[in-house]
């Protein structure tokens, strides 16, 4: 097939398929992003909306968890009271209270010096060993008449309730490096004159506390975090990390400063989330203040946490992005389908527009005989072919007229051709017995113009006989040219009879 067979063919069936496509293809992809974008801000949602809650679940076990140490606490400070006078009994007191609240890690009663007239000092000590299990009520029990590595009125968890008066959760050992790190709840103790005189103090295991609130994770791979406001970690699934590193330190390390910012507004007592980056990953992390329970009898101060839920961003996205890649893949197979078929179908449909093709190629060859079958179409297409069809029997038959005349104009030509082939050697001939004759008479008509001439100009000198011999020539010359008219005469009738016999 010719360059512009192939041009046809490309056009009509291929860069049709092609057109069709490329539309399918704008309307498909701007359908998905439009369903991809508002599943992706679906999924966010959701995942906010998760993350609410379970910031919201996690705050509250974690309140619940210092509540009961809390009203643990306050129970046992109204049952040792009356027995304030017995030291004896302080250690009795201390156990009671470990048994009595799973998630007591230790406890101490400090009291003033001398408070006791025989003792400079006299503290209490009972506390649970930890070994990374869950079931930390059945720890063993240690008791101790020392905590820290100096003197307990030199301690914050002593020295801040005697000065302030007010029950308080604090950070007695943060950035010391222990084996079991916690958090106290010291509660100052009164006499009935109503002078504290020492103080009561309840360990929680924040080891022990993280195991329980990372257990619930809202996805495979998050985590809880909470932070003191120093940015310091009393919650992370990383136990090393437990009141001895500082959130803004472990940021400075990194040169990505999204943790620092999303630190900041944590610390600052806001709610939101913020996406950071670590080790190569992106996080999402959702945070809000912690808000402890207002519980009548229960203090209220404000203990400055903040409490945050780290997401993987693969955990909130990781569906989404599996579907984004399961849809792109089904989108260009079913595209390339579309693409075959619509090609198919195209190729189906143009197939009497090349064979019509193959037929004009012939005809502009000269072929004007060749048969155009009858189309199967009753579309366009097949309206096309039978109206090309009678064009072809109709271009047929006039040029089969076009050659019968043209046979005919020929042959014509060919006998006028050899007329005015005859006309011109009979105008020859002509000429021929004309210039022939004229010759002939020139000599006779010269004779008697020179004899009438010599008569006329000497006929009073010349003699009677003479002038009879010039007269007699004169007269055989005429004779002679008369001859000679005669001759051409009968010559020019029957060139004229042989013309209108040729004719």
């Amino acid at each position: 097939m010719t360059q512009k067979g192939r041009t046809i063919r490309i056009t009509l069936s291929t860069k049709l398929s092609l057109l069709v496509a490329l539309a399918t293809t704008t309307l498909l992809v701007a359908s998905l992003s439009v369903m991809l974008y508002y599943s992706r801000n679906a999924i966010k949602l959701e995942a906010l909306h998760k993350a609410d809650q379970k910031l919201e679940g996690t705050v509250q076990h974690i309140d619940n968890i210092l509540l009961s140490i809390e009203q643990a606490s306050g129970n046992m400070y109204f049952n040792l009271l009356p027995h304030l006078d017995q030291p004896e009994m302080m250690t009795d007191f201390c156990l009671e209270l470990i048994k009595s609240n799973p998630y007591i890690a230790g406890c101490a009663i400090a009291f003033e010096p001398y408070y006791y007239k025989d003792r400079e000092f006299f503290m209490t000590y009972i506390y649970r060993t930890y070994n990374d299990s869950l079931e930390f009520s059945n720890a063993p029990i240690i008791q101790s008449d020392t905590f820290g590595d100096c003197p307990y009125t030199q301690q914050e968890w002593y020295t801040t309730p005697m000065k302030t008066g007010k029950a308080i959760w604090m950070n007695p050992l943060k950035g010391k490096k222990i084996d079991d790190p916690f958090v106290t709840f010291s509660l100052p103790i009164r006499r009935t004159d109503g002078n504290i005189v020492g103080v009561l103090a309840v360990d929680l295991s924040l080891n022990q506390l993280s195991h329980i609130i990372l257990a619930a994770k809202p996805s495979p791979n998050s985590y809880a975090v909470l932070l003191d406001s120093d940015g310091s970690f009393i919650l992370h699934p990383d136990d090393s990390k437990l009141l001895r590193e500082n959130v803004f330190t472990e940021a400075s390390l990194s040169t990505n400063h999204t943790i620092e910012k999303a630190a900041q507004s944590m610390v600052s007592g806001q709610t939101g989330y913020k996406p950071f980056r670590q080790d190569g990953k992106d996080y999402y992390i959702f945070y809000k203040p912690f808000k402890r329970t207002l519980v009548p009898g229960r203090s209220s101060e404000r203990l400055a946490w903040s409490t945050g839920i780290v997401f993987p961003k693969d955990d909130i996205y990781g569906s989404y992005n599996q579907l984004f890649y399961v849809v792109l893949a089904i989108t260009i197979f079913g595209l390339l389908l579309l693409l075959v078929i619509c090609r198919t179908f195209a190729h189906s449909l143009f197939l009497p527009l090349r064979k019509l093709s193959v037929s004009a190629q012939r005809i502009s060859e000269g072929h004007y005989d060749d048969i155009i079958p009858d189309s199967n179409h009753h579309d366009e297409i097949g309206k096309l072919q039978d109206n090309f069809q009678n064009m072809q029997r109709s271009l047929s038959k006039h040029v089969s007229e076009l050659e019968e005349l043209s046979n005919t104009l020929h042959e014509r030509g060919i006998g006028l051709r050899k007329a005015y082939e005859r006309a011109q050697k009979a105008d020859r001939m002509k000429t021929a017995v004309l210039h022939n004759m004229t010759n002939q008479m020139m000599v006779p008509a010269t004779t008697i113009a020179n004899d009438v001439s010599t008569l006329c100009d000497n006929y009073e000198r010349i003699s009677q006989e003479e002038a009879d011999r010039i007269v007699t020539e004169i007269q055989a010359q005429g004779k002679s040219i008369t001859i000679l008219l005669k001759n051409l005469l009968s010559s020019s009738d029957e060139n004229k009879g042989k013309e209108e016999e040729y004719a």
